[in-house]
């Protein structure tokens, strides 16, 4: 490997002649400049203005390359390091670095110390790159220059100017050791007006010479998302990250600056339509998942410390028609100025504004989508606090980071493919109880897509935290399973009301019903074994109901053509359950399950695939019958049942009547029922003693009633369509043992 290439790994290597960054970050009490009477203030008092002021002065005087002074040198980078350096430094240093008759190593130093303390101005970019251009710099001092410019873009205060230098930076692209950086950042600079058909052909005779690199991948796709025209060439699958990852040092700098100039709490992530700030805020740099207001990308720093009417005075002297974002704070602004809005140059803090929001939706600019998601698949990878090597951001400080990517999604009703890779890259190293709230509720928004290309990158990891976690940790993702099957099912809903209007692929149908019907076996088998693990908790079993309720629905609520009966390892302990609740939830979801299975025969889907379906009726109605057989005709153990057990092993129990202690009476989940029903009666307590099979001989219909009155309706309503005894009361009182369940039969085959 050559010398620029060693120098240029996913990691960026130590600085071997300046130590700082690791001792700050190896301070126990803190991250501290090397230099300790810069944070102290012992007899003569230090100002650290004046003593960066007399050091860039130094540094600009130098005319003979190795003059400069060590010390000079190293009062510019502890400060950097300390405090960030204003923007008026920056250009300094920016000037004498790529100008100055410095040697290379002098000049490296130089360059990683380019840390701002709020922004980088674009004029100083400018300036820098034409002294790149005309200076002798080596093809090092040049890839530094360009991965600071990558890792500091959101924090350059315009984009204008640069854009404006478009070609001069295209045509770097020529040089293989800078290929890469190049092409990254081109893909953040990268508008409509700069594809051309002449940077296309000269991007797929780079990519003859040197092959389909992930890079050139990247910016041809961003090139054919604006112009499809002029790229016809076919272009490998998607990739999940096309760049290397953001330089680690200048990350680690911008957090410790954070961390000593900004004390304030992160603001509140609540999206609201409604009056906001009467003062628009001040520009932030981003940092450290830290997401600034939206800002009009034409207003100066100096000017938005001014009222309202300054800048948009500067709107009209300048000819450009932008609607301010400062003043954008309801959905009405948003409808009578949507012709007038530009994005800020920050695309990040779009987050923030539910109007930018709803903007983000109407436009069809894909470069949009495609900024937003480079930043954010960024900020998640370094912030992340259980998958990262440095600390400097902490758990508080990423979960309201997570909270505002969530409230975003919710308000446009869809997950971000950054949250989505996220997902997969974390999940392995995540302990199951950092941020566990926020991690669940991303989970909840992975878009529908092939099952079987999630199942791998979600499932495996999800399931051995699954199986190892406590029984809270197993509910909270049952419940954020349940939110994933509900967001898949609306979005098909959605898809099917905009058939008739939009063109939809025809494999669409399939992809959603194979990949929602995985899901549910998927979900099924969880919570099997988690029942066992859990020796049948009723708290887990009522998480599992919930999600199956949602299921036994899916044909009528959510226009699914499908129908997916649970696993029995769900049904018999809910069946065999001391819960009330339980048992009465799951009479309502076989209740449920019938409707839907009479309403589909009528569907054509269905109808072809009848095989399926077939074995779909017969594990309903075998539920159905074992249902019956315990609850009403009290022959579930009898042979050929599908609870039969071997009649000496039930002896062996001591129960009396054991044929009988699974029936409405003396089922472990209503015998409260029972008893509290004998209670109220007339006929006790004159009576010697309670007998329960009383019930059966002289109360039975007072005791269906009694059922009901105590809210037990998903009971009362899968008699009533199992057993058609609702306006049969005196059937119902006189053999309710001869009563047969009324099964659901299927289409003939």
């Amino acid at each position: 490997m050559s010398t620029p290439e060693a120098d240029l790994s996913l990691f960026i290597p130590i600085i071997q002649t300046n130590p700082l960054a690791w001792k700050m970050r190896q301070n126990a009490s803190g991250f501290a400049p090397l230099n300790q009477k810069y944070g102290q203030n012992d007899k003569e008092e230090y100002n650290e203005g004046d003593a960066l002021h007399r050091a860039l002065e130094h540094i600009r005087t130098v005319k003979e390359k190795g003059a400069v002074e060590e010390r000079h040198l190293q009062t510019v980078e502890d400060i950097a390091w300390k405090s960030g350096l204003a923007p008026e430094d920056i250009d300094t240093l920016l000037d004498v670095a790529l100008s100055g008759p410095f040697a290379e190593a002098v000049k490296t130093r130089m360059l990683k110390c380019l840390i701002p303390a709020t922004l980088i101005p674009e004029s100083a970019v400018v300036r820098a790159f034409s002294r790149l251009c005309a200076s002798n710099c080596s093809n090092n001092t040049k890839v530094l220059f360009f991965r600071w410019l990558i890792a500091m873009f959101d924090f350059i205060d315009g984009k204008e100017e640069m854009n404006s230098l478009y070609g001069f930076f295209f045509s770097f692209l020529q040089e293989e050791t800078m290929s890469c950086y190049i092409c990254n950042f081109l893909y953040l600079l990268t508008k409509r007006e700069n594809v051309k058909p002449f940077r296309v052909r000269k991007l797929l005779e780079f990519q003859s010479k040197v092959g389909m690199q992930p890079y050139l991948q990247a910016l041809l796709s961003l090139y054919r998302s604006f112009c499809p025209d002029l790229i016809t060439i076919s272009l490998p699958p998607k990739r999940k990250f096309y760049f290397k990852t953001t330089d680690s040092i200048w990350q680690a700098a911008v957090c410790i600056v954070k961390e000593r100039n900004q004390k304030s709490p992160l603001p509140s992530v609540k999206l609201t339509i409604g009056t906001a700030y009467s003062h628009p805020q001040k520009k932030k740099w981003n940092s450290g998942c830290v997401i600034p207001m939206p800002t009009s990308s034409h207003v100066s720093k100096e000017e938005q410390d001014e009222e309202g009417d300054s800048s948009s005075l500067e709107v009209m002297l300048s000819g450009q028609k932008s609607f301010p974002l400062e003043q954008l704070h309801t959905f009405s602004q948003l409808l009578d100025n949507i012709q007038d809005v530009e994005l800020p140059s920050q695309m990040c803090s779009v987050l923030k504004s539910a109007p930018l929001l709803h903007y983000l939706n109407c436009i069809q600019d894909e470069t949009v989508w495609l900024r937003l998601s480079y930043w954010m698949s960024q900020e998640l990878k370094e912030g992340c606090t259980w998958c990262k090597v440095s600390n400097y951001t902490s758990e508080e400080e990423f979960r309201k980071f997570l909270d505002i990517i969530i409230s975003a999604q919710c308000f446009l009703q869809e997950g971000f493919p950054s949250s989505e890779v996220f997902l997969y890259k974390s999940l392995p190293l995540w302990d199951g109880i950092s941020c566990r709230t926020e991690y669940l509720q991303l989970l909840s928004w992975i878009p529908l897509g092939n099952f079987s290309e999630i199942k791998p990158l979600l499932c495996d990891s999800l399931t051995q935290l699954f199986f190892t976690s406590s029984i809270y940790h197993k509910c909270s993702v049952l419940y954020s399973l349940k939110q994933l099957l509900e967001n898949w099912l609306l979005w098909h809903a959605m898809k099917v009301s905009m058939k008739s209007t939009l063109s939809i692929s025809a494999d669409t149908p399939m992809i959603a019903l194979n990949s929602v019907s995985e899901l549910i076996y998927y979900v099924g088998w969880l919570s099997t074994i988690a029942l066992r693990l859990e020796k049948n908790s009723s708290f887990l079993l009522h998480f599992i109901l919930d999600f199956f309720e949602m299921v036994s629905d899916m044909y009528l609520n959510y226009n699914l053509p499908l129908v997916v009966i649970f696993p029995r390892g769900v049904f018999y302990p809910a069946l065999l359950t001391s819960d009330s609740i339980a048992l009465n939830r799951l009479c309502y979801i076989m209740y449920r399950y019938r409707v839907n299975l009479t309403a589909s025969k009528e569907n054509a889907l269905i109808y072809q695939e009848r095989l399926k379906f077939n074995k779909t009726y017969q594990e309903f109605n075998e539920y159905v019958t074992a249902l019956v057989d315990c609850l009403w005709t009290s022959t579930s153990f009898e042979k050929d049942h599908y609870l039969y057990i071997d009649p000496q092993i039930l002896e062996k129990t001591k129960i009396r009547e054991y044929k009988k202690s699974l029936n409405l009476i003396n089922h472990p989940a209503l015998l409260p029922y029972s008893i509290n029903f004998l209670l109220q009666v007339k006929g006790w307590p004159n009576e010697k003693e309670l007998s329960l099979s009383s019930i059966q001989k002289k109360k039975w219909n007072w005791y269906l009633d009694y059922l009901l009155l105590e809210e037990l309706h998903g009971l009362h309503l899968f008699m009533e369509s199992s057993l058609d005894i609702a306006d049969s009361a005196s059937s119902a009182h006189t053999h309710p043992a001869h009563k047969t369940p009324k099964t659901c039969m299927s289409e003939p085959v």
